[in-house]
C-alpha cells in the first residue's frame, strides 16, 4: 500500500481522505461524493496502513466492526444456551451431573451434558470468546482513536476550499463587512470555543461527546475483565455449606483455612392466632419468622500433616440469619436454607427372636457409622453396607438416593456365641428383613435421635468493584455521546467573500439552530443543507461522528 502525495507536496500515509496538511480532498473514490465523511476527521486508521506482517493480519482482523459484532452475536447465543438448563452449581448434589441431566430432561439433557454446556460459563470456549471480544472492542477502539485524537487536537482554523465546499452546512456570502469580533462574542455566547487566524474563525464545543464510544469500550472491557476474572482462583466463590448442630466443619472456598462449628440452630414459627399469617399456617402448617444458626469461626492454626488432626483458633461467635450474614476476609455466610429434625442416630437391640431376649444395644451414627458394635461378651455386630437414603431399584437391588440418611437401611452381619459364622440382616428403619434365610437373632429397631442442620451460602467477591467500576463508565459514555454533540463552525474571507460552514456528528437542527443565532443581524446569508440534495446512499456517511 503505498502514501498518497497531495497536490500541495505533501505525502499523506494510504487510507486518508483529507491531506493532512492543506485539508485537500485526497481518496479518488470520494470525488463523486459532495460531502465528506467525517467519522475520524479524515485520518487514516493503522488497520488500512499495515498489513504485511502476522501481527497486521491479528491487528486488522480484530479492528473490523463487523468481526466485533459477530463475536457479540455468538456470546449472546452461548449465553442464551446457557440457561436453558440449570447449570451444574445448581443442581442437586444427591447423583453425578450425567444422571441428573438424563434422568431428568431425558435425551436432550443427556446431550445438554455431553456438549458440556452444564458448565458453559467456566467452559475454556466461552472464556475464549469473552477474551476475543474484549480483544476486539481494544483493537478496534485503539485503532480508531488515535487519528481521531491526532486530528482533533490538530485542527486548522483555516481550511482548504475543497474541505468548506464538502461540508453538509455551506454557505457563501458576497461581503467582507463583517466584524469578526462581534462574530466572536456571538459564538462564545453559544458556548463555542474560538480560534482565531488572519481573520478566519474556527467555533468549536462538546468536543469531548467524540469520546462517548469510546468510554463506552473502556467500560464493556473493565467488566468483561471482570467477568473473567471470577474464573480466577480466589477471586470468586460461591459454594453451599450444610452444618449440623455440633458439627465442625472446614468452609469450602477457603482452601481450609477457616472452619465453622454450629453451636445452635433456632427456627421460630408464627402463632396461629397471627392474623396476617393464619391463612398461610393453615395451608402450610408453619410459616418461618425467624431462622439462625448461632455459629463459631475459626482459623487454621498451624500446618498439619496428613492424617494429623488439625489445630484450630478461635476467631469469634456469631449469629448468622436471613439477610444478616457472618462476615470475615473478604467472605460472607448468608442463611440460606434449613433441614428440621434431620437424622442423626439409630440405636438396636439384638434380640433372640423367639425368647425376645436382649444381648446388647447399638448405637449407629448415621453421618459416620463404625464398622464393628462389640456387644456382650461373644456378641458383637459388623456392617456391612449403609444406604443412608435407600430406596430398590428395577433388579430389586438396594441402592442410595444420597448421602443424607433421610432413609436409612443397612445390611448387618450379627456374631454370636452359638452362630460363630454369623447371620445376616437387612435393616430399615422400623423393619427387618432376612434376604439370607431364616435368623435366630435379629437387630430390633430402639429408637432414633434427630437434629437441625442449617443450609449456608459461602460467597466471596473480589471482582465486584471492577464490574461497578466498568458499568458506571460505561454509563457515563452513555450519556456523554447522547446529550452532547460535537459542532465546529469554520468562517472566513475568501476573494471578498464569506465562506461559513459547519459540522456535528449528530442532531443537525441544533446546528442550524446556533448559526441563525450566530449570523442573526449580520450580513452574512443563511448556509445550506447541502444533504437534502445528496443520494439517498451517501446520506449516512455524513450523520457518523
Amino acid at each position: 500500500m503505498n502514501d498518497i502525495k497531495c497536490e500541495c507536496g505533501h505525502v499523506n500515509p494510504y487510507g486518508t481522505i483529507l491531506c493532512e496538511k492543506c485539508g485537500r480532498l485526497l481518496d479518488e473514490t470520494q470525488k463523486d461524493s459532495k460531502l465528506i465523511d467525517m467519522r475520524y476527521e479524515g485520518g487514516a486508521r493503522r488497520s488500512q496502513t499495515y498489513n504485511k506482517t502476522i501481527i497486521d493480519k491479528i491487528w486488522n482482523f480484530f479492528s473490523s466492526v463487523k468481526i466485533g459484532i459477530w463475536l457479540i452475536v455468538l456470546v449472546l447465543a452461548a449465553s442464551a444456551i446457557g440457561t436453558i438448563l440449570p447449570q451444574e452449581m445448581y443442581i442437586p448434589k444427591t447423583m453425578t451431573a450425567a444422571e441428573y441431566y438424563e434422568e431428568t430432561y431425558g435425551w436432550f439433557g443427556k446431550l445438554y451434558y455431553l456438549l458440556g454446556f452444564h458448565n458453559l460459563y467456566s467452559s475454556w470456549w466461552y472464556l475464549a470468546l469473552i477474551a476475543f471480544l474484549g480483544m476486539s472492542l481494544t483493537i478496534a477502539s485503539i485503532d480508531r482513536i488515535v487519528p481521531l485524537y491526532r486530528s482533533l487536537t490538530k485542527q486548522k482554523v483555516e481550511r482548504h476550499e475543497g474541505f468548506m465546499k464538502r461540508q453538509r452546512i455551506f454557505g457563501v456570502t458576497d461581503t467582507d463587512q463583517t466584524d469578526t469580533q462581534d462574530l466572536t462574542q456571538r459564538l462564545e455566547k453559544q458556548r463555542y470555543k474560538v480560534r482565531e487566524e488572519n481573520g478566519s474563525l474556527l467555533a468549536e464545543k462538546g468536543r469531548f461527546a467524540r469520546w462517548g464510544p469510546y468510554v463506552n469500550h473502556l467500560g464493556l472491557i473493565l467488566f468483561l475483565l471482570g467477568g473473567m476474572l471470577r474464573f480466577v482462583p480466589g477471586m470468586y466463590v460461591d459454594e453451599i455449606l450444610w452444618i449440623r448442630e455440633g458439627e465442625t466443619k472446614s468452609i469450602p472456598g477457603t482452601d481450609g483455612k477457616y472452619f465453622l462449628k454450629n453451636d445452635e440452630f433456632i427456627l421460630e414459627v408464627y402463632d396461629k392466632d397471627d392474623k396476617d399469617f393464619s391463612e398461610a399456617i393453615e395451608r402450610t402448617g408453619t410459616v418461618a419468622k425467624n431462622y439462625q444458626s448461632n455459629v463459631t469461626l475459626y482459623e487454621k492454626d498451624g500446618e498439619t500433616l496428613p492424617g494429623e488432626e488439625v489445630n484450630l483458633k478461635k476467631i469469634k461467635d456469631a449469629q448468622i440469619k436471613v439477610n444478616i450474614p457472618l462476615k470475615h476476609d473478604h467472605y460472607a455466610l448468608y442463611q440460606m436454607d434449613y433441614k428440621k429434625d434431620e437424622l442423626n442416630t439409630m440405636s438396636f437391640d439384638l434380640v433372640n427372636k423367639k425368647t425376645e431376649e436382649s444381648f446388647g444395644s447399638m448405637t449407629v451414627d448415621l453421618n459416620d457409622p463404625k464398622p464393628k458394635y462389640d456387644l456382650k461378651e461373644g456378641y458383637s455386630v459388623e456392617l456391612e453396607s449403609y444406604f443412608p437414603d435407600f430406596e430398590f431399584d428395577d433388579k430389586g437391588t438396594p441402592i442410595t438416593k444420597s448421602k443424607i440418611p433421610d432413609n436409612p437401611a443397612f445390611v448387618f452381619t450379627m456374631y454370636t456365641p452359638d452362630k460363630p459364622k454369623g447371620e445376616t440382616s437387612f435393616v430399615a428403619i422400623k423393619q427387618t428383613l432376612e434376604p439370607l434365610g431364616e435368623n435366630t437373632y435379629k437387630l430390633a429397631f430402639a429408637g432414633i435421635e434427630t437434629r437441625n442442620a442449617a443450609g449456608l451460602a459461602v460467597r466471596k467477591d473480589m471482582t465486584l468493584w471492577l464490574l461497578f467500576i466498568g458499568g458506571g463508565i460505561f454509563m457515563i459514555g452513555v450519556i456523554q455521546g447522547s446529550y452532547w454533540n460535537h459542532r465546529r463552525i469554520w468562517i472566513q474571507r475568501r476573494n471578498g467573500q464569506i465562506w461559513l460552514a459547519g459540522h456535528t456528528n449528530k442532531n443537525w437542527h441544533g446546528l442550524k439552530r446556533d448559526i441563525e443565532q450566530v449570523i442573526k443581524g449580520t450580513e452574512i446569508e443563511e448556509p445550506v443543507d447541502q444533504a437534502q440534495d445528496e443520494p439517498s446512499s451517501k446520506k449516512g456517511d455524513v450523520f457518523n461522528g
